[in-house]
C-alpha cells in the first residue's frame, strides 16, 4: 500500500503542476472557459444572478485556480501538510470531474480547457482523466499516514512559497506580454485565410431528415422515405446527426472583418501583399496602460509608410476613440468580440502582417519592441 500510495503522489502531484503551467501560460483561455459555462448555467432561473456575477470576476477565479492546482501539486510531492492538501486534492478532482462530467452528459461544453489550448481534449477524454486521477486521489487521501515529508517544515513551506509568487508572477506577466507558448490559430507564421478554410482531410457529420407531421392533435415522426398522405398536417423538419464528423471545423471560424457600414471586406484587407500593422482592440476601458506605447508605433509606422488599421468589438467606439477623440488617422473596423479573445490575449493586441500571414505580434507591454 505505502508503494501505491507514493506512486500515485507522484503521479498526481506531476501531472497537476503540469496542467497549472500549462494553463498558466495562458491564463485568460481558462477565464473564457470558465464564462463559457456560466453563460450555460445562466439558463437556469436559480442560477442566473450568480452566474452573472461569477462572470465579471472569471479571470480572477482562473487564477486562483492555476494558483491552487500548481501549489496543491507541489505541496503533495513535497508531503507537506499532508492531511490538509490530501483533502484539498479530492475536493478539487471532485469539483474537476463534476465540470468534465456535465460537459459530457450535457453536450453543452465540448472540450473543458484542461490543458488549455496546447493539449486540446475532448470532453469524454477529460473526464476520463478526471475518473483515473479521483481513483489516485483517493488512493492518496486514505492513505496519508504513508507519506513522509521530503524536507523539514520550513523548507516545504519556502517552496511551497517560493512557488506561489513564481506561478502569480508568470501570469501577470503573459497578461501583459502575452502567452509564451502561443498555441492559438493566430500565431507567428499562420495564414490567417487558409486556416479560414475547411481542412482538407475533414469528415463530415452524416445528418439524416426528420419530419413531423400532425393528425387529430397527435404528432407523428416520419423519414423521408415513407411521408404521410395529404390527411397530415407538416410542422416542421428536424435534422439529426447519426455519425459525428471528425475535423469538420476551420481553425478559425468567424473571422470575418466588416466597414462600419456593415459591408465585409475581410478578403481585402487580408489579401494585399505589403507589410501592415493590424492593432486588435476588445474594449477601451483601461486606454491609458497602451495609449502612449499605440502613440509611438503609430509615428514610426507613419514615418516608415506602413499602413496601419484597427479591429475592434465595436468599430463605432473605435472610430470615436481614435480618430475624433485622439486625432489618429486610422482605419477602423469592426470583428465579432468572441473571435477577438482569440486574436487578442492582451488587450490590445499588435500584429505586424504580411498578406494573410502574421510575421509577429506583441502585447500592449511590449509596443516598442514593434518599433525594431
Amino acid at each position: 500500500m505505502k508503494i501505491l500510495v507514493n506512486i500515485s503522489r507522484a503521479v498526481v502531484g506531476i501531472l497537476f503542476i503540469f496542467s497549472g503551467l500549462i494553463k498558466a501560460n495562458d491564463p485568460l483561455g481558462l477565464s473564457y472557459k470558465m464564462q463559457e459555462y456560466f453563460e450555460v448555467w445562466r439558463q437556469y432561473s436559480f442560477l442566473h444572478d450568480m452566474m452573472i456575477w461569477l462572470d465579471n470576476y472569471a479571470l480572477s477565479f482562473s487564477i486562483i485556480i492555476i494558483t491552487l492546482e500548481i501549489v496543491v501539486g507541489v505541496a503533495i510531492l513535497l508531503g507537506w501538510y499532508k492531511r490538509f492538501f490530501s483533502l484539498l486534492l479530492l475536493l478539487l478532482i471532485i469539483f474537476f470531474t463534476f465540470l468534465t462530467g456535465y460537459a459530457v452528459f450535457s453536450g453543452k461544453i465540448k472540450t473543458c480547457g484542461c490543458f488549455g489550448d496546447c493539449i486540446p481534449l475532448t470532453a469524454m477524454q477529460s473526464f476520463i482523466k478526471d475518473l483515473v486521477l479521483f481513483v489516485l486521489i483517493l488512493i492518496i487521501f486514505l492513505g496519508a499516514h504513508y507519506i513522509r515529508p521530503v524536507f523539514s517544515g520550513v523548507a516545504s513551506f519556502i517552496v511551497v512559497l517560493i512557488s506561489t509568487l513564481l506561478v502569480i508572477g508568470f501570469q501577470w506577466h503573459v497578461l501583459k506580454h502575452l502567452p509564451v507558448a502561443d498555441c492559438l490559430p493566430f500565431k507567428k507564421g499562420n495564414n490567417i485565410l487558409e486556416l479560414r478554410k475547411m481542412p482538407a482531410n475533414a469528415v463530415q457529420d452524416k445528418v439524416e431528415f426528420k419530419f413531423i407531421y400532425e393528425k387529430s392533435g397527435q404528432q407523428k415522426d416520419f423519414k423521408p422515405a415513407s411521408l404521410p398522405d395529404s390527411t397530415w398536417t407538416f410542422v416542421k423538419r428536424e435534422d439529426v446527426i447519426v455519425e459525428k464528423g471528425k475535423n469538420n471545423e476551420p481553425p478559425i471560424k468567424d473571422f470575418f472583418v466588416t466597414t462600419l457600414s456593415g459591408a465585409d471586406t475581410t478578403e481585402a484587407i487580408l489579401n494585399r501583399q505589403e507589410i501592415y500593422y493590424i492593432l486588435f482592440v476588445k474594449d477601451f476601458e483601461e486606454t491609458d496602460n497602451w495609449l502612449n506605447g499605440f502613440t509611438s508605433v503609430y509615428s514610426f509606422a507613419k514615418q516608415k509608410n506602413i499602413p496601419f488599421i484597427v479591429i475592434a468589438s465595436q468599430a463605432t467606439t473605435g472610430q470615436h476613440f481614435f480618430n475624433e477623440t485622439n486625432n489618429f488617422n486610422v482605419p477602423v473596423f469592426s470583428c465579432d468580440a468572441t473571435v477577438l479573445k482569440t486574436a487578442s490575449r492582451t488587450n490590445p493586441s499588435l500584429y505586424l502582417m504580411k498578406g494573410s500571414v502574421v510575421q509577429a505580434k506583441w502585447g500592449w507591454a511590449d509596443f516598442d519592441k514593434a518599433m525594431k
